[in-house]
């Protein structure tokens, strides 16, 4: 086997990092407890920066399994981005509610080290590695605010779901050896290429199971059901991290795996996920409207933005040149930079919007209902103000960061030949208005029932609501910049 620790070298920093977290946890003093998610953001920071140096690596390692391309790096760069904010939330939300302990953090890193792996894996065996490495660590962290019942129900709920999931996803796989003869996806790709017969009964049935284990950690229609439930009773922080981090990291590996290496049968399963888009699309959309609690309703519009992902995914039908770089098809468009862009100015407005739900869930009891909201515009007009600019782009609202991501999207359904999914992704988004606009609402023009339990905003949550809030502003009036970014991240075998 060949050995080239390079190319994990961002995953292995943050794995290292949670390993020193570990010991640091125990020698240092409990008053010095505060000095863990500083290490932590370094640890962060150090793979950050080996990401930006290695940014034009193209190279495989331990016998093809695991790749380093300017898809996976570009993946590492916004899964490091979450991770930091992440941090920076947890910080000052842990302390009041007595749950801030050493393990939360090494849990976090080891999360984070389980979903940048999942994005460069090139084999079928580390794509589940990866899954499980970050699913078990979400298990805990989500019900690790353990004086909640619901936090206990989150987990449970999310432990018992995830676990049908992931055999669904570990038996399409072997289905899918079965059939191939092979783990490694370009293997599997150049198997299919030859001629062999993509309508194998075996073939199809394990890419059927292989949907459904993705779509689960997708929160796509309708394998959502656990993520109100599980957003709801997770710690803030954490809701924050899963809406993005493991959304991202399904993405990243169903994109490699279905679009680069099963493209000979596009038609196939192109149709599996034209239908989950389209029903991913309405349902989050049309659920989130009768929602009264905010984690809830930022649940929903998670759904529903894995919807408007899977339209980019489906116009990705992905050819494989002879030098192994993934391309676009020519006329038919090529969804991977716009997926890339979706993945920042995604992980910036949810984020955001969870660290201002974040600043009012820091007292002992979770303040997420409508009437909490109720006059937050008097009462702290900086997260007022930031809140609506978050919601105006989920809605799509210009010039905001969201509503380049969707025309981006919309624009390379158009050009695959497409229409029809960015006309319902363009009346879905219609929808989204009425309950993104709710809650501007009860913020700037109801006023609270009783007296409002007074909070302030420390200064590592208003940095990460600064950062969200800048990102989502200079993206919404320069996007081309990020978008060539995008348009350079080549995926390779």
């Amino acid at each position: 086997m060949s050995v080239d620790f390079t190319v994990v070298l961002p995953e292995l920093i943050v794995a290292m990092t949670a390993i020193a977290l570990v010991v640091a946890d125990l020698i240092l003093p409990r008053s010095q407890r505060q000095l863990l998610p500083w290490l932590s953001i370094a640890g962060l920071a150090a793979a950050a920066i080996d990401v930006l140096v290695q940014r034009d690596s193209q190279k495989t390692g331990f016998s093809g399994s695991v790749v380093l391309d300017g898809f996976s790096l570009f993946c590492d760069g916004v899964f490091l981005l979450a991770g930091i904010l992440t941090v920076l939330l947890s910080m000052d939300y842990l302390e009041p509610k007595h749950i801030n302990l050493g393990e939360y953090y090494v849990l976090v890193l080891s999360a984070l080290s389980g979903m940048m792996l999942m994005a460069a894996a090139n084999n079928l065996i580390v794509i589940f590695l990866a899954l499980e490495l970050f699913s078990i660590c979400l298990y805990v962290l989500a019900g690790f605010d353990r004086t909640r019942g619901t936090s206990q129900e989150a987990a449970l709920k999310y432990f018992l779901l995830s676990a049908f999931a992931s055999a669904f996803l570990l038996y399409g796989m072997a289905l899918i050896y079965g059939a191939t003869g092979s783990i490694s996806l370009p293997t599997i790709e150049a198997f299919l290429k030859t001629g062999a017969p993509g309508s194998d009964p075996v073939l199809l049935a394990g890419v059927g199971l292989m949907v459904v284990g993705f779509a689960f950690k997708m929160s796509a229609v309708p394998f959502h059901a656990w993520t109100p439930d599980v957003y709801e009773g997770s710690p803030t922080p954490i809701a924050a991290m899963m809406s993005v981090g493991t959304k991202l990291a399904a993405f990243s590996a169903f994109l490699r795996l279905f679009a680069a290496a099963l493209p000979q049968i596009h038609e196939h399963w192109a149709v599996l996920i034209w239908l989950l888009a389209v029903l991913t699309m309405v349902i989050g959309n049309v659920a989130a409207i009768a929602q009264t609690n905010v984690k809830r309703l930022l649940a929903y519009s998670s759904i529903a933005h894995a919807g408007y992902l899977l339209i980019a995914v489906y116009a990705s039908r992905a050819a494989v040149t002879a030098s192994g770089v993934y391309t676009g098809n020519g006329s038919s468009g090529d969804g991977l930079p716009s997926l890339l862009f979706y993945f920042v100015v995604y992980a910036l407005m949810n984020i955001g919007a969870f660290a201002v739900v974040t600043a009012l869930a820091r007292s002992g009891e979770e303040n997420t209902t409508f009437v909490d909201f109720a006059g937050l515009g008097m009462r702290h007009p900086w997260l007022a103000g930031s809140m609506t600019l978050f919601l105006f782009s989920l809605a799509s609202f210009p010039p905001t960061a969201g509503f380049w991501a969707k025309f981006y999207v919309f624009q390379t359904a158009l050009q695959a030949g497409h229409g029809e999914l960015a006309v319902i992704g363009v009346l879905c988004s219609l929808i989204s208005v009425f309950y993104y606009l709710r809650v501007v609402y009860v913020m700037y023009f109801l006023t609270p029932s009783g007296e409002p339990r007074p909070f302030t905003a420390p200064i590592s949550l208003s940095t990460v609501v600064g950062i969200a809030a800048a990102g989502t502003v200079l993206l919404g009036f320069w996007p081309t910049e990020l978008l060539t970014v995008a348009q350079g991240a080549k995926m390779v075998f």
